[in-house]
C-alpha cells in the first residue's frame, strides 16, 4: 500500500547554506539525474533546489519517474543517467528497492549512483541491503535541507566520475592489451602501420590517419631521407609507399614534419600528431579527429604509444630477418622461398590469363669465370633492371645463380616478349655483353594447386628447353611430368636391380671374315627385371648416364669382361678378346685409366685382350679428355676401337690423334651394302682403315650378300645375326666350343 507522508515538506529544502554552491560552468555538457518519486511536488522542489548547481563543470539535466516501473524503463532508455534520487515507498512499500535491484542485478549498471529518500524513517532498508546494492546515501526527507541535498548530489556525481574514469581506463587498457596482442601478429612494417592506425581509431574518435617514417630500407627505391606514408586509414591506398607530399594537404604535412623534427607529440582540437621512437626507428602518426581528445584518451594513447614503439622496432627487425630469408641479397628481388609463396598465389588465383615461368641465362658461368664474379653480379643487376621495365603487372624473383622467376599476364609473359629482353647487349662495368636465355613456362590452366608443384612444373619445362636444339622455350604440359615420373621410376628400379645383380653381360661373337674363326666378342649390357622381362639398352643406358649410375655400372662391366676373359683363357681360348663400350661420364673420372688397369691386374688378364669401344659422339663431346685417357690406356696395352664411324661429325685431325686399333663400320652402312650405289661409304671407311693400318670390323651383317660384298671390299672382321646373336656367358662359351 502507499504510505502516508504527513511530514512537513517545507522543511525539506530550507536553505541553510552559508555559501553559494554554484560552480563555474565550463561547457554545454550535463549530468543526467533521474528523480523518482510518486509525489509531483517533490519533483518540483528538488529541481528548484538544484536548479543553479554546476558540478565539475557541468549542469544538471533532469528526468522524472513517478513509479518504480517508470523508473526502470527510463534507466533502460537513457544509458547516460549518472544519479538516481529514489523514493523508497511508492506504488508498493519496496518499489524503490526493486528499482535498485533492477539497476544492479538486471541491467548490471554498477556505475549509476543511487540516493534513497523516504518520508518515513520506519521504511528504511536493512544495512546489508545498502552495502550489497552499493547505495550511496540514505536520507529522510526531513534531513535533506538544500545544503545537504547539494552535498549529497555533489558527492554522488563525484563518485560516478571516479568510477567512470576507472572504467574507461580499464576498458582502454583492455583495448591496449588486446591491440598489443593483435599487433604482435603483424610482421611487416606496412601491416603494422595500418594495424596501429586501426587500434588508435578505437582509442580516439578519429576521422582518418596516416603513419609516416623515412622510407629508406622500407620502401623499394627510396634512397633519400624523405618521409613516406607507410600506412593510412580513411584515405586512399594509393598513398601507401608514396612520399608525404602526395598527401596534398600542406597543413598536415607541416604538422607531421614539425612533430618528426621536434620529437614531441602535439594535441589539437581537431588533430593529433604522435611521435614514436625506439631503437633508432622513428615515425609520426597523424590523426584527424572528429572531437578533441579527453584527458583519459590522451593518457591511454600515451600508454599505447609506449607499447607500440617497442613493437615498431621489433617489426623492423623482423622485416630485416624476413628480407634475409625471402629476399635475394644482390638484386633485392624475392628469392626462391618467396617465389614459391608467389606461385601459391598464382596457383590459387582465379585469373586464367596468368603465366608463370623460369628464365635461365645461357653460359652465365663462363662470364662469371672468365670476367670475374663482380662483373657477373653487375650483369645480373642489369638483367634485373631490364626485366622490371616489362611493367608492374609482372613480378620477378631470383631463384638461382642465373635463374629468374616471373609471373604475369600472357600478353607480357610469352617467348616473344621474353626474347625481346635479350636482343640488345647488357651493360656491365665497361663491358657490353650479348647474352641469351632459355624459358620454361606454364599457363594457369596447366598449373598445379600449390606453389611448390608449379615450381616443379616450370623447372621441368626449363630443363626440356635447355636440351632442345630447336626452340629455347617450352610450355609445360601434363605428359612432360608423366615422362619425368616414369624416368625417375625407371632410374629407381635400375638402381635397385643393379644392387640385386639383375644386370647381365651378353656376348656377340666377332669373326675373322676370311677364316670364319671367332677372334672376340662385343660385351652387351642386358637388364632383366624381377618379372623376367628385358628392358632395352636404348632405354636404360641413357637413364644410367642421366643419373650418374653409369659410373658404377661401367666399373662392373669392365670387371665382368675381365673375368670372362680369364674364363676363356682357362678354357684355352687364349686368342679371344672382349670389347666393351665406354661413355663420356666414365672418361670424366680422374681415376678412369687407373680403374681399367686395376681391373686387368685384379683378374690377371693381358691388357691387349680388353678392347674399349668409343663412339664419335663421345669424341666430339670432350675430345681432349678422351684422347688423353686413350693415349695412357694404349701405353698400358689396352686395345681401342672407334665405333659407329661415319655417323658422327668428328674431324680427321682428331681421328689422327686417337691411338686406334680398329675402325667399326656402323650397321646403317651395311644394310644396303649389296647395292652398288649404297656401298661407297662402307668402302671408303674400309679403305681409310687400311691406309691407317687399322683393322676394320663391320657390324649388323644379316645375310650372305652382305658378307660377300664385305669380302670383296677386303673387310677384316664381322659381327651380326648372320653369325650369332648376343648370348649369355655360358652360351658364348658353348658357341666357342662348337666353332673351334
Amino acid at each position: 500500500m502507499q504510505a502516508s507522508e504527513e511530514t512537513n515538506d517545507d522543511f525539506l529544502f530550507i536553505d541553510d547554506s552559508d555559501e553559494d554552491e554554484i560552480l563555474e560552468d565550463s561547457g554545454g555538457d550535463t549530468w543526467k539525474v533521474l528523480i523518482v518519486d510518486d509525489d509531483p511536488e517533490i519533483h518540483s522542489v528538488t529541481q528548484l533546489a538544484l536548479s543553479d548547481l554546476v558540478v565539475l563543470g557541468k549542469r544538471l539535466e533532469y528526468l522524472h519517474a513517478y513509479s518504480g516501473r517508470d523508473a526502470c524503463q527510463l534507466i533502460e532508455q537513457h544509458l547516460d543517467i549518472v544519479l538516481v534520487l529514489l523514493d523508497v515507498v511508492m506504488e508498493t512499500d519496496d518499489a524503490g528497492l526493486n528499482v535498485v535491484k533492477h539497476i544492479r542485478e538486471t541491467l548490471l549498471r554498477q556505475d549509476i549512483r543511487i540516493v534513497l529518500r523516504t518520508g518515513q524513517p520506519g521504511y528504511a532498508p536493512e544495512e546489508s541491503v545498502i552495502k550489497d546494492y552499493d547505495i550511496n546515501d540514505y536520507k529522510t526527507k526531513t534531513e535533506l535541507t538544500r545544503r545537504k541535498l547539494v552535498t549529497t548530489v555533489y558527492a554522488a556525481i563525484r563518485s560516478y566520475q571516479q568510477i567512470d574514469t576507472v572504467t574507461q581506463n580499464r576498458i582502454g587498457l583492455e583495448k591496449i592489451i588486446g591491440a598489443a596482442a593483435e599487433l604482435l601478429e603483424l610482421h611487416s612494417v606496412h601491416e603494422y602501420a595500418e594495424g596501429v592506425l586501426t587500434q588508435l581509431s578505437l582509442l580516439s574518435d578519429s576521422q582518418s590517419g596516416v603513419f609516416c617514417a623515412r622510407g629508406q630500407g622500407i620502401v623499394d627505391g627510396a634512397d633519400d631521407l624523405s618521409l613516406y606514408v607507410l600506412g593510412q586509414k580513411g584515405l586512399s591506398t594509393v598513398l601507401n609507399n608514396q612520399k608525404l607530399e602526395m598527401l596534398s594537404n600542406d597543413a598536415i604535412q607541416q604538422q607531421i614534419a614539425n612533430c618528426f623534427q621536434q620529437k614531441q607529440r602535439v594535441f589539437n582540437k581537431d588533430s593529433a600528431s604522435l611521435y614514436l621512437a625506439s631503437g633508432g626507428y622513428r615515425a609520426v602518426i597523424h590523426l584527424t579527429l572528429n572531437a578533441a581528445l579527453s584527458d583519459i584518451q590522451k593518457q591511454l594513447i600515451e600508454v599505447f604509444l609506449s607499447n607500440i614503439a617497442i613493437g615498431y622496432e621489433n617489426v623492423h627487425l623482423f622485416q630485416k630477418l624476413r628480407d634475409a630469408a625471402y629476399k635475394d641479397w644482390l638484386t633485392e628481388l624475392p628469392n626462391r622461398l618467396e617465389f614459391v609463396n608467389l606461385l601459391d598465389g598464382f596457383a590459387q588465383s582465379d585469373e586464367a590469363n596468368l603465366v608463370a615461368g623460369l628464365i635461365d641465362i645461357n653460359h652465365f658461368s663462363d662470364i662469371n669465370d672468365g670476367l670475374g664474379q663482380d662483373l657477373g653480379n653487375q650483369l645480373l643487376m642489369a638483367v634485373t633492371s631490364r626485366m622490371k621495365s616489362m611493367g608492374e603487372d609482372c613480378c620477378f624473383a631470383r631463384v638461382g645463380a642465373d635463374v629468374f622467376g616471373i609471373i604475369g599476364p600472357k600478353d607480357s609473359v610469352n617467348p616473344e616478349k621474353l626474347n625481346a629482353l635479350f636482343v640488345q647487349p647488357f651493360s656491365a662495368g665497361e663491358q657490353n655483353l650479348p647474352i641469351n636465355a632459355c624459358f620454361g613456362l606454364c599457363e594457369k590452366q596447366d598449373a598445379g594447386a600449390r606453389g611448390v608443384k608449379v615450381l616443379n612444373q616450370i623447372n621441368i619445362a626449363l630443363n626440356l628447353a635447355k636440351k632442345s636444339t630447336q626452340e629455347h622455350y617450352v610450355y609445360y604440359k601434363q605428359e612432360m611430368e608423366e615422362q619425368t615420373l616414369w624416368r625417375l621410376g625407371m632410374i629407381r628400379q635400375l638402381r635397385t636391380d643393379f644392387a640385386d645383380n639383375r644386370l647381365e653381360l651378353w656376348y656377340q661373337p666377332q669373326l675373322n671374315l676370311q677364316s670364319g674363326k671367332v677372334i672376340g666378342a662385343e660385351a652387351l649390357l642386358r637388364w632383366r627385371t624381377a618379372d623376367g622381362q628385358f628392358v632395352s639398352p636404348a632405354v636404360f643406358i641413357p637413364l644410367a648416364e642421366y643419373s650418374g649410375l653409369i659410373i658404377d655400372i661401367g666399373d662392373w662391366v669392365i670387371n665382368q669382361a675381365c673375368q670372362q676373359i680369364k674364363v676363356l683363357e682357362e678354357h684355352s681360348f687364349t686368342d679371344v678378346g672382349i670389347s666393351v663400350n665406354v661413355s663420356i661420364p666414365q672418361f670424366r673420372r680422374e681415376n678412369f685409366v687407373d680403374s681399367i688397369m686395376e681391373a686387368t691386374n685384379k683378374h690377371k688378364v693381358k691388357p691387349r685382350k680388353l678392347e674399349l669401344e668409343i663412339t664419335e659422339n663421345i669424341l666430339m663431346d670432350e675430345p681432349q679428355v678422351v684422347i688423353d685417357a686413350l693415349v695412357k690406356l694404349k701405353e698400358q696395352g689396352i686395345s681401342i676401337a672407334l665405333d659407329d664411324f661415319g655417323t658422327g661429325y668428328s674431324s680427321m685431325s682428331y681421328l689422327q690423334k686417337l691411338p686406334l686399333d680398329r675402325l667399326k663400320v656402323d650397321r646403317s652402312f651395311v644394310n644396303d651394302i649389296a647395292k652398288p650405289e649404297h656401298a661407297i661409304i662402307a668402302e671408303t671407311i674400309i679403305n681409310l682403315g687400311k691406309q691407317m693400318n687399322l683393322k676394320v670390323i663391320a657390324e649388323g651383317i644379316e645375310d650372305q650378300e652382305q658378307q660377300a660384298k664385305l669380302k670383296s671390299l677386303a673387310c677384316d672382321e664381322v659381327q651380326g645375326f648372320f653369325y650369332a646373336k648376343p648370348m649369355p656367358a655360358d652360351e658364348f662359351l658353348a658357341f666357342l666350343e662348337a666353332n673351334k
